[in-house]
């Protein structure tokens, strides 16, 4: 199914790309043709998901390729302990479907608007003492090639494509669908606390060794951090009340903030006074639930964001350094800072590939001029051996980040192979991949 061409945006609006056409293919050989009527054309092929990388990972003047066709469940196996859905599948879809069958992932990232694809193949992460990222969940998948030939990957099929294209930066071609790994659905206990920052960085590792995930954010220009524990529960459920619920996440989370922001991108100098005041707002609470409940949360204030893995043993110091940058500095940020871990993984490009991992992100409301204080935070990151990541905002190129993926070379490799002529390039890849 082919559309008109319009102008594609990004849900940051930060991205804006008119390809020549859009299509929406119904099947993996459905596909193979329209890559090949690209290619014969001259054209390139990118998929998109619901736009929420915040880089142009997505962005193509060629053929854009939109995933609606490609979704839903198409097998549940419960003796595997395995589901197989198409690519363009959202994760909200995902979760509430697996639900409703008593089953669920073991981890997940803290919103669920993105496509399966999308999320897996930029390396979109919770936080997780055992378990790990999205991709990392990936038991099998099929993927579509430059020259119309589709794969099915896993670790006994197409093994040394697997391991690179369950985070592949749609570079080596395009997933059609994904098995993922699940169990049996759990109850998440969450303990959710105010902290203050000294004492979160010195309990850090204890926080992080003695539960399953662990994360926290720092609200800039105070000592407030506010804390949360997640584990897993032999019961009661005890979900947050609809009152106290809408309270925390609908009126404190979105809409009181969203009122913050538009007024400190208003008024800058009354910044730090509001984060002092929003950053106590927050009060301890526990709650119980299945586990999409706890992990997820609404996100309607739109922000632009950056984001860097550091080795796990890094990360406080560094961390203290964007503390001391910020304080010193004449910056104004209504974003708090957030802070997931990730065991180590065995993909490719991974950015916890290899090494138990810390993860520091920034955010600016969207329409706050970002780049003074994500250059000086990324100055910070990369002199810790930062991987950034891949669907957030960064400056690193092909030279940078050979040098802290051990398994770069490999990965460009296999595009070379899969995608010789780059039928799946664009200025992104060019720059974080070579060319």
């Amino acid at each position: 199914m082919t559309a008109p061409s319009t102008a594609w945006r990004n849900w940051a609006g930060n991205v804006t790309t008119r390809p020549a056409r859009s299509v929406a293919p119904s099947s993996a050989e459905d596909l193979g043709r329209i890559i090949a009527a690209a290619a014969e054309d001259g054209l390139t092929v990118k998929p998109v998901g619901t736009g929420h990388s915040f880089t142009a990972v997505a962005a193509t003047d060629g053929v854009l390729i939109r995933p609606e066709r490609l979704a839903g469940i198409r097998e549940i196996d419960r003796a595997a302990g395995t589901v197989t859905i198409g690519s363009g599948t959202p994760l909200k879809q995902l979760n509430e479907a697996l639900a409703a069958e008593g089953l669920s992932l073991a981890n997940m990232g803290d919103i669920m608007e993105q496509t399966v694809a999308g999320a897996t193949s930029t390396g979109t992460h919770g936080t997780g003492r055992d378990s790990a990222s999205t991709s990392a969940q990936i038991k099998a998948l099929e993927l579509v090639t430059a020259d119309g030939s589709v794969l099915q990957c896993s670790d006994k099929e197409n093994s040394e494509i697997f391991a690179a294209a369950r985070l592949g930066l749609g570079a080596l071609g395009v997933v059609t669908a994904i098995t993922f790994a699940v169990e049996p659905v759990f109850l998440l206990s969450a303990r959710e606390e105010p902290m203050a920052f000294d004492r979160v960085l010195a309990e850090f590792d204890q926080h992080v060794m003695e539960n399953e995930h662990f994360e926290f954010y720092w609200f800039p220009h105070t000592e407030n951090c506010n804390t949360k524990r997640n584990n897993r529960s032999a019961g009661p459920a005890a979900p947050l009340g609809r009152i106290g619920g809408w309270v925390e996440d609908e009126l404190l989370s979105n809409g009181v903030f969203q009122a913050v922001c538009s007024a400190g991108r208003a008024v800058p100098a009354a910044i730090p006074g509001i984060a002092k005041i929003s950053s106590r707002a927050l009060s301890a609470r526990t709650y119980t639930d299945i586990p999409y409940k706890v992990f997820t949360s609404p996100r309607r204030v739109r922000f632009i964001e950056m984001e860097y893995a550091l080795p796990r043993t890094a990360a406080m110091e560094a961390l203290r350094e964007v503390k001391a940058m910020v304080d010193r500095s004449s910056l104004r940020i209504s974003f708090p800072v957030e802070v997931r871990t990730a065991p180590a993984d065995d993909i490719t490009l991974s950015t916890a590939s290899g090494r138990e991992t810390a993860y520091i992100a920034v955010h600016m409301y969207r329409g706050t001029p970002h780049q003074a204080y994500f250059t000086a935070v990324e100055r910070i990151m990369t002199a810790h051996g930062g991987r950034p990541h891949w669907g957030k905002l960064h400056t690193r190129d092909a030279a940078y980040l050979a040098d802290v993926y051990p398994r770069f070379g490999e990965f460009t490799a296999l595009r070379d192979r899969l995608d010789p002529e780059r039928v799946f390039g664009n200025a992104y890849l060019r720059r974080v991949l070579g060319d």
